[in-house]
């Protein structure tokens, strides 16, 4: 059962096909590009196109399509939404939406840590978290998906007696938050961004539950409103 994976919840454009069987192939664009204005709506199609191209894949045959969902970046988040609710609607296929967390949470959880605490930079010096534990099937996520400054995430956690393992762009961007106090690990720059390949293995699982959404439904995972709404209001006040 052949599908697709998205995301584009950071700076970075990830795309990857696989199955039940696993991952055939992977593909991130933008990952290092720190500067400039991201180009989620300019790589994104190319480079679907060009993967299943070199893979010899029609996307006629595929079966569902997995998007991450955020939260993360508003502009690359309602491209690869849209991208992907588009896809499925023209092909008529089921989608899957998982949280942008989830995945760069899951790759992590053969670590040695008790407590997993993904982290996307929010801008405005804040990050969009979650924690997870590792479980018998990969990650449980143990709190709500939140928004808040480093400061008072590393408050929250500086009284947890377990290992934490600190994950995501946001604890590379506000690495200093988490250096005073307690001893945090961090996973490092090959963990900022979520994993395509994670979500293609997640998604493949529950297509094979049948555990699906229609396109309609799938919206992204906000968490707070946009720069654009809130300067629109201060404007309107």
């Amino acid at each position: 059962m052949l599908l697709l994976g998205i995301d584009t919840s950071t700076r970075a454009v990830g795309i990857a096909f696989g199955s039940e069987r696993g991952v055939l192939a992977e593909v991130e664009v933008g990952a290092n590009s720190s500067a400039g204005r991201p180009r989620h709506a300019e790589d994104l199609v190319p480079a679907i196109n060009s993967l299943s191209n070199d893979l010899g894949i029609a996307l006629a045959d595929l079966f569902a399509i997995a998007v991450g969902i955020g939260p993360g970046m508003f502009t690359g988040l309602r491209v690869g939404v849209t991208t992907a609710k588009t896809l499925a609607t023209a092909l008529n296929i089921p989608m899957i939406a998982i949280s942008s967390l989830d995945l760069i949470a899951h790759p992590l959880r053969h670590a040695p840590a008790k407590l997993i605490v993904p982290m996307i930079d929010a801008r405005r010096t804040e990050v969009y978290y979650a924690i997870y534990r590792p479980a018998r099937d990969g990650v449980e996520r143990v709190s709500d998906y939140a928004l808040d400054s480093p400061t008072v995430v590393a408050a929250a956690l500086s009284g947890v007696s377990e290992p934490v393992l600190l994950c995501g762009d946001g604890s590379d961007v506000y690495r200093s938050a988490f250096e005073d106090g307690r001893a945090f690990q961090f996973a490092g720059a090959d963990n900022n961004n979520p994993s395509v390949r994670s979500l293609v293995e997640l998604a493949s699982n529950r297509l094979l539950l049948g555990d699906v959404e229609n396109a309609a439904s799938v919206v992204p995972m906000y968490i707070r409103r946009s720069d654009a709404e809130i300067s629109l209001e201060a404007r309107t006040r």
